[in-house]
Parts: C-alpha cells; sequence; structure tokens
C-alpha cells in the first residue's frame, strides 16, 4: 500500500522547478505540481493525495489508499514538441537534458538515432521494453524523425541481445527509413559520442554534440515517454529500472513506477537484503552514487543495486578518473568506505579540459595507463582505483 511519494524538484539538468502546490492542497495523478523557469522541464504528481511538504527541492505527497489508474492529462497542444515539454519528458538514461529542448532542432534530412545499447552491465529494462513494446518503440522513432526532420532512422543495438533486436526488427519490416545498425559489446557503447561514430563512422571532438553532424541520440525508454506524451497525453509519472545485487531474487525490472517511490519498497518487494551487504548504488554500477534506502524513485534513475560490503582496506590509494564512469568524488568515497587514505591522483590519458569541465576524446576505446599508474605509483600510491579504464 502507498504511503507517501518524495517528488524531486530537479530531476533534469538545468534549473530547478518551482512549486504551484501548497501544503494541505489535494492533487490529482499526473496534476502538474511545478513548472520551470528556464532549462528544465514541468514535475507532475505521480498519485492522488494531499501536499504535506512543498519546499527543500521536494514536493512530498501523502498518497490516497485508492489510487485509481486515471490520471491527468497534460493541457492541449498544436504540436508534438510541445505536447513532449509540457509532459516534462527528459533523457531517461543520463543527466535528464530536456527533451523538448533536444528536439527543438531542425537536421534538414539529417539522421535520429535510438540508442538501445543498455550500456551498463545488468541493467534490462531498455530491453525489455524493445521486446514487449516494439511496435510503439517504432512508433516513437517516428514521431522522433518528423520532430527534427530526419530522413533516416537507426536502431543502434548489440548483436548479443538477438531477441530484443528481432522483436523490434519484425516491427520496423515496412519502415524503409528505419534500419538496425550493430553496436560492438564494450563500455560505454551507449555514450553518444561513441554510438555517432560506431553508426555514422564520424568521429565528435571532445565537446561536440551530435547535431553538428545533423544526428539526435535519444534512448528507449525517452522515446517510450515521447510515445506517451503524443498519443496519451501522458506526463512523465513514472519510470522504468533495474534492481539487482544481495538482494532475495534474481535481477528484478521495474516498469512503469510511480516517481517519488523510496527505494526500500523495491528492495523489499526483492526479499530484502541478502546479509552481509553493503551500500545502495542508485544507477548504472559503473556511474551509480551512493545512497540510502530513503532514496526515491526520479526521471532518470536506471537501477538500484545493493552492494557487497566494502572490504577493508587501509593502503595509500591514487585515484584514476576519467569521464565515462566514476569520477574523482566517488572514488574518494570508495577509497573512504574501505579505510584507505587517497595520497594522489591522476586522470585518464585520454580526458581533455573543455569549457571547464574534462571530457573524454573517444570514449569507448580504452588506451592503456601504465604512465600513469607509475606516476601514481611513485606518488606513494600501494593501491588505485579506477573508474571505467580496462588497463
Amino acid at each position: 500500500m502507498l504511503d507517501y511519494v518524495n517528488i524531486g524538484l530537479k530531476q533534469h539538468i538545468g534549473v530547478g522547478a518551482t512549486p504551484i502546490v501548497s501544503v494541505g492542497d489535494n492533487v490529482k495523478k499526473g496534476q502538474l505540481i511545478a513548472v520551470c523557469d528556464g532549462l528544465g522541464a514541468n514535475i507532475h504528481s505521480s498519485v492522488y493525495g494531499v501536499v504535506y511538504e512543498a519546499d527543500g527541492g521536494f514536493v512530498k505527497i501523502v498518497a490516497d489508499e485508492h489510487q485509481p489508474d486515471e490520471f491527468v492529462k497534460i493541457k492541449d497542444t498544436t504540436t508534438h514538441l510541445e505536447a513532449i515539454k509540457e509532459a516534462g519528458v527528459v533523457g531517461a538514461g543520463g543527466a535528464g537534458f530536456p527533451t523538448h529542448v533536444k528536439f527543438d532542432v531542425d537536421l534538414d534530412g539529417g539522421v535520429f538515432i535510438l540508442n538501445a545499447a543498455e550500456c551498463e552491465p545488468i541493467l534490462g529494462h531498455n530491453l525489455r521494453v524493445l521486446s514487449e513494446q516494439p511496435d510503439l518503440i517504432v512508433r516513437g522513432i517516428k514521431y522522433a524523425m518528423d520532430i527534427v526532420n530526419a530522413k533516416v532512422g537507426y536502431i543502434a543495438i548489440k548483436p548479443k541481445h538477438l531477441k530484443e533486436m528481432i522483436a523490434i526488427a519484425r516491427a520496423c519490416k515496412n519502415e524503409p527509413n528505419i534500419e538496425i545498425k550493430y553496436l560492438p559489446d564494450v563500455y560505454p557503447i551507449g555514450d553518444e559520442r561513441a554510438i555517432v561514430r560506431e553508426v555514422l563512422g564520424i568521429t565528435l571532438a571532445p565537446g561536440q554534440l551530435p547535431s553538428f553532424v545533423n544526428a539526435i541520440v535519444s534512448n528507449v525508454e525517452t522515446i517510450k515517454r515521447v510515445v506517451e506524451a503524443i498519443e496519451l497525453r501522458k506526463p512523465v509519472i513514472t519510470k522504468d529500472f533495474t534492481v539487482a545485487g544481495r538482494i532475495n531474487s534474481d535481477v528484478r525490472i521495474y516498469l512503469d513506477e510511480p516517481i517519488g517511490m523510496p527505494v526500500k519498497k523495491y528492495i523489499d518487494d526483492c526479499g530484502g537484503y541478502i546479509k552481509p551487504h553493503g551500500e545502495i548504488l542508485l544507477g548504472g554500477p559503473f556511474t551509480g552514487i551512493s545512497g540510502d534506502e530513503q532514496s526515491v524513485i526520479t526521471k532518470t534513475l536506471v537501477g538500484i543495486f545493493v552492494a557487497m560490503p566494502y572490504p577493508n582496506n587501509d593502503n595509500k590509494f591514487g585515484v584514476l578518473a576519467c569521464e565515462c564512469g566514476a569520477g574523482e568524488d566517488r572514488l574518494n568515497e570508495i577509497v573512504a568506505g574501505m579505510g584507505g587514505e587517497v595520497v594522489a591522483y591522476a586522470k585518464c590519458k585520454r580526458m581533455t579540459k573543455v569549457n571547464e569541465r574534462y571530457r573524454c576524446e573517444e570514449p569507448g576505446n580504452c588506451p592503456g595507463q601504465a604512465e600513469k599508474i607509475l606516476a601514481l605509483k611513485n606518488a606513494g600510491a600501494q593501491a588505485v582505483v579506477v573508474g571505467t579504464c580496462e588497463d
């Protein structure tokens, strides 16, 4: 039974949304509860209930015991792009870039690419949607192609996902402008620049967006939410994600769960913890962040992973960070969890600084790091923690 949801006001890149509801207000599922002035996205209630708090970066709603399936539809719009904006659609697998901003381009006959890489290990919810709702995803690709004026649509997928590849191929067999493109089974092949390189044979410079070469890339769930906004007038009030790790069940996939629910609900639903266990990781195994039982489902959450306890290791550590996985803050957190001490830092040799941010020159093509490792050793490191480098 539902108790409450805690809906974040910044579930996207950019600025946080401002609540338009007050404590004590009765709200309905799908009702607009916060709007964004600037780069961001609308926020809607995922339940029927009463607003308990509306500040501190969240709108907390005590949920009614009875939760009808019906939801408040987004207001009438004249274009598909406006519907996407009203629904609050954001990139469902990364930083949460507002989709209405991303799609507000004219590719002049360019390319739309569906990112079906399911990039990080263990995750499986996008593959489930491809397998069970391939027709919906093909309709979404066609909507996206029309909005951004793309002549061609590609579905970028790893051949090892054979069942899903067959399902989506059958769904688009009568679509002459949509075709399958194969991705290698490496990490992080789901990165936009890696996908453009593998699908189009074009290497984007660090900091360049796919639109620089008349391309747009969106992942499976984002396109699912686009279809819901256009066809059902449904706002983004639910999320797909994967739960795994030290839980008393196999890997479990959840589709269309209410945004704002505490992650503990899903750990309990999986039979609870296997003991001993370590932290709760929110996101993918490579890029997730540490959370707790009261962390909540957001528009960008892709996974809930219950980790093993940290091993005890009081060595002096070097940190080798890259863009494609755990950054310095996360690696510091891991060292602290083991009881170690960080004595030196280095960055992957493919990292280059662009607009005050370090970016990978060629994601998915990891270099050897012997020189960096030796430098960390010379600085006093007895062991090294790394982001995702293959060396």
